[in-house]
């Protein structure tokens, strides 16, 4: 069995042997995708406003030399005619550069956005997709994580690819060809080699800062994890009187993150210098050399002007260069991650055209059935029982023994190892797990409700319900009653995971919603097994009403609860031991009976 490896296993790892490529790779679709007509005309649309911004940035420095020149000369006419008219030109020139830019911006806005959400979107779908096993290995808080870094990440990439790298590139092109062609080739050789100068070492650096970046991200994720789940403990927290050991822990997060970020500021700032320092060394070089042209005779007071306007063009760029770049890489270790989640198989899928399950009669069948959530632990060793049709069969057991693996099972969490699980015939497997889980209803011991009004958590039964329907799901539940004695009625917000609502009307609400779906078979984990006696009973009046036409699979701790079971079958380590009704198992005396009065002593002792 595959064992799914966590944050702290072998991330790192990936992310440091991850080709950068590949991963550019798999977001060139979406900026070019097949069947998208209006996205590539917007991307083509997008390099033209590019293109023309370039080119009349470059074109800017001459007309800027021009007129330097014109005023250098006599007359006023030429002043006049010449100075103004190339001033103005200057000016205009600058205004279009910034006007390309914005519009290209403008029109490559909805591809990018496009872009983020499908993507998103895609990795929303895709965690909801995975495994049962995969979500109890990883926190909720890391996952958040990873996917919001990510998603920016590769908003930067969409961006900064097609607007900074290119353009960059095609605008040093253009300057290297007019100063080779108007003025010397040395020019151009000093330029070449301040800018491999500037590469080397802004992308050496870099790789270095990189490391840097993965382990703020760790530390980064760590304590958003404990910081998620703290708050979602709150009232454990507070029991315990524990504010200062998670405050303690947090902290200890936060230290970690604290050391790498002050050592990438520090390696920031040493990057910066350096590559001024470079910079620097070429604008004044050639500076030297075009103010020597000037002196000679070979150059005018405007070729200088121009020279200085062209270097101080190129380095701003250079600059950004090496923002763009350090920005990509980081980008790169974030998308890498994300990345590495959606290449994370989903442990249970559809089988290549399989049909929807059909439900008949509700029968429901355990052939011979193993499994075990790792290799060296089997928890069913050969389970065989039939629910038949209508039919409310309790699985009981003391704690290990399986009984909650079975709903697990039927619900398709997991694949059996052994042996076969069937509906009507149908084994599990080889029907859609959209139209097994339609067919199926859970209420668990733990009802949990989304941060949203009672009517909402009602109404996720079924996503076409009425406001009739809501109600009479709500009065089916017996919660109808409380509800409407609440100032806000149907409209009131349970908070998150519903700890504004006592653990019965949690029950309640979950039951209304499972009635509210109305599926013909009915799974009960355990419903009752955490709530008092008195909240007992007036939910099991409500299971019962929910399970009246339904195949009922009760799984339960609490045997008082199953006693009017049509059968209860006695799981023991995994193996079905004893099965018959509550009144034949207690005539046998075997197991179910020792569990049945130890309970019973139990709740005596307690009274």
């Amino acid at each position: 069995m595959q064992r799914w490896k966590t944050a702290s296993d072998e991330e790192l790892e990936r992310a440091k042997d991850r080709n950068g490529w590949l991963i550019i790779r798999k977001v060139l679709p979406y900026l070019w995708p097949e069947g998208q007509t209006w996205v590539k005309r917007r991307v083509i649309l997008a390099v033209m406003a590019l293109v023309m911004s370039k080119v009349i940035a470059v074109l800017g420095p001459q007309i800027y030399g021009r007129a330097v020149n014109a005023l250098s000369e006599d007359g006023v006419s030429t002043f006049v005619l010449g100075a103004v008219g190339l001033t103005v030109a200057y000016g205009m020139a600058r205004l279009m550069t910034v006007g390309f830019q914005n519009l290209r911006d403008v029109i490559f806005a909805k591809v990018g956005q496009r872009a983020l959400r499908q993507l998103a979107l895609q990795t929303f779908e895709h965690i909801h997709r995975l495994s049962m096993r995969y979500h109890i290995t990883r926190k909720t808080g890391g996952l958040s994580r990873i996917i919001e870094r990510g998603v920016k990440g590769v908003e930067f990439l969409l961006r900064f690819m097609l607007f900074s790298i290119g353009p960059l590139v095609l605008e040093l092109l253009m300057i290297a060809a007019f100063l080779y062609f108007a003025l010397d080739v040395w020019y151009l050789v000093v330029i070449l080699v301040t800018l491999v100068l500037y590469g080397a070492y802004t992308f050496k650096v870099t790789e270095w800062r990189v490391k840097l970046r993965r382990i703020m991200n760790d530390q980064d994720t760590d304590a958003n994890q404990k910081a998620i789940d703290s708050l979602l403990n709150f009232e454990t927290v507070k029991y315990f009187g524990a504010e200062g050991r998670e405050a303690a822990r947090y902290d200890q997060s936060m230290k970690g993150y604290e050391a790498a970020a002050i050592k990438t500021a520090y390696s920031l700032a040493g990057l910066n210098v350096g590559q001024s320092l470079i910079i620097s060394a070429g604008l004044v070089t050639v500076m030297v050399m075009a103010a020597i042209g000037v002196e000679n005779g070979t150059l005018t007071v405007g070729d200088f002007v121009m020279v200085n306007a062209y270097m101080i063009q190129i380095t701003m760029p250079l600059n950004f260069l090496g923002t763009v770049y350090r920005e990509i890489r980081q980008a790169l270790v974030d998308m890498g991650e994300m990345f590495d989640l959606l290449e994370q198989p989903a442990e249970v899928k559809d089988a290549p055209n399989a049909p929807d399950l059909k439900v008949n009669g509700g029968q429901i069948e355990l052939d011979n059935v193993a499994f075990g959530y790792e290799e060296t632990r089997a928890i069913l060793k050969g389970v065989s029982l039939t629910v038949g049709a209508g039919q409310n069969v309790a699985i009981v057991g003391a704690s290990g023994s399986g009984k909650s693996t079975i709903g697990r099972l039927l619900f398709r969490f997991y694949d059996v190892q052994g042996g076969a699980l069937r509906i009507d015939g149908q084994d599990v497997r080889a029907v859609t797990q959209q139209s097994l889980h339609d067919a199926i209803g859970v209420v668990p011991q733990d009802t949990v409700l989304f941060n949203d009004t009672i009517r909402y958590n009602i109404a996720y039964g079924r996503a076409d319900a009425t406001e009739d329907d809501i109600i009479a799901a709500a009065k089916a539940a017996q919660i109808h009653d409380f509800v409407m004695s609440l100032p806000d009625g149907y409209e009131t917000t349970v908070g998150e995971r519903g700890l504004k609502l006592s653990g019965g009307e949690k029950q309640r609400v979950g039951i209304a919603r499972t009635l509210l779906k109305d599926p013909p078979l009915l799974l009960l984990d355990e419903a009752t097994s955490a709530l008092d006696t008195e909240t007992e009973q007036s939910i099991k009046e409500a299971l019962a009403h929910a399970g009246k036409g339904r195949t009922v699979i009760t799984i339960a701790h609490r045997l008082s609860t199953i006693a009017e079971a049509d059968r209860i079958v006695v799981l023991e380590a995994g193996a079905v031991v004893e099965e018959g009704t509550h009144a034949e198992l207690l005539e046998r005396e075997g197991r179910y009976a020792q569990l049945w009065h130890r309970q019973l002593n139990d709740e005596t002792a307690a009274a």
